[in-house]
């Protein structure tokens, strides 16, 4: 529809009230203002992948027995699985060998040291020594560090550094951080490959991710920073958060932009892939024309309008588009200039005048 067309039309349905009908209506003055955007969408919550981790079988060999239940709290270095794993029992066996040889290459050393002193041996055999006792020390602290990445517990070390016989040949996954046990896709008796199966997965649910869905120009409203209220739709209070993170993709399925919110979680109220609502309160100031929510009515075909005083004194319904809505007052992108005279409130009242 053309300008001169749209205004014939509006001027065709304008309503002229008496003084008397003009007190059942209330005019505000339509003028630029500022404000701040709060972001309604909804998220789904996830683990705080700063504080979770997917630990990978150490060793390889079936597993004995699962020592945790999914939604255990563990503490770190708790044994979560047993294996009974051929790597333990060989790196035991290493260890054993490492300082076995260790200790005897050192006691030869010491004893070169000796001989020289009488001429028993010449310089080069003694230095060979030295050589041969630390290529062995450094052979045991290897051995020890591969222990160590197995998790073999430090009583059993301990035991194998005194001499004594370990106490059990089996093996144990355990966690390296204290949390919640969220995962479990290993059962009793399967066999576990060496830094391939993934066996648990551990997070700490104190704070947790909320992954918020953006679209159009509601991406353009939200920065790194910006606080934010988690609704999860139950009497509890709203969890505060904040912005740290805003994708710099498009998902090609949905046309949205992911925006992360962290949120303390120390109730363990969120819990993990719970749909949750999300209001993002922006810190962009951005500025409008905004009307009262009472003053937008719908016409025949369900799209929007207000009532704007004319230059006569009359009322015509002006079509609008409407923006963001902020509280009770909506941003009306287009239909409206600054300076026009709406119905705030009668508005019904007019329409129903009109259809006289």
């Amino acid at each position: 529809m053309d300008n001169k067309t749209e205004a014939s039309s509006i001027t065709a349905s304008n309503v002229t009230l008496t003084a008397a009908q003009q007190k059942n209506i209330h005019l505000v003055t339509v003028e630029i203002s500022n404000f701040h955007k709060t972001v309604d969408t909804t998220a789904t919550v996830d683990f705080d992948n700063d504080q979770a981790t997917t630990i990978l079988a150490p060793m390889s060999g079936p597993v004995s027995r699962i020592l945790v239940s999914l939604g255990d709290q563990v503490k770190a270095e708790q044994p979560l699985a047993e294996v009974a794993s051929p790597d333990f029992a060989t790196a035991i066996s290493t260890y054993r060998k490492a300082l076995a040889t260790a200790k005897i290459t050192h006691q030869l050393a010491e004893q070169d040291q000796e001989l020289i002193a009488h001429h028993g041996i010449s310089l080069r055999e003694a230095d060979q020594a030295k050589i041969d006792a630390t290529n062995a020390e450094a052979d045991a602290e290897a051995a020890l560090q591969q222990l160590v990445s197995l998790k073999v517990d430090p009583e059993t070390i301990k035991a194998i550094q005194e001499g004594k016989a370990a106490s059990t040949v089996q093996g144990f996954i355990r966690s390296p951080i204290a949390g919640t046990v969220v995962d479990r896709p290993i059962e009793a008796g399967e066999l576990l490959q060496a830094g391939a199966s993934p066996c648990f997965t551990v997070a700490n649910l104190s704070r947790v991710w909320v992954m918020a869905h953006l679209f159009g120009p509601d991406i353009s409203s939200v920065s790194l920073g910006d606080p934010a209220e988690v609704l999860t739709g139950t009497d509890a209070e709203n969890l505060s958060g904040t912005v740290n993170n805003i994708s710099a993709v498009v998902d090609p399925d949905t046309r949205s932009v992911t925006v992360r919110v962290v949120v303390d979680n120390p109730h363990g109220t969120l819990k993990d892939q719970m749909y949750v609502r999300v209001l993002i309160h922006s810190k962009k100031e951005t500025s409008g024309l905004l009307v009262p929510v009472s003053a937008v009515l719908l016409n025949e075909e369900n799209l929007p309008f207000v009532y704007v005083l004319q230059s006569g004194g009359s009322f015509a319904r002006h079509r609008v588009t409407l923006g963001y809505r902020e509280g009770d007052q909506y941003d009306i992108a287009s239909g409206l200039k600054t300076g026009d005279q709406v119905v705030a409130e009668g508005g019904l009242f007019v329409q129903f005048m009109q259809n006289q």
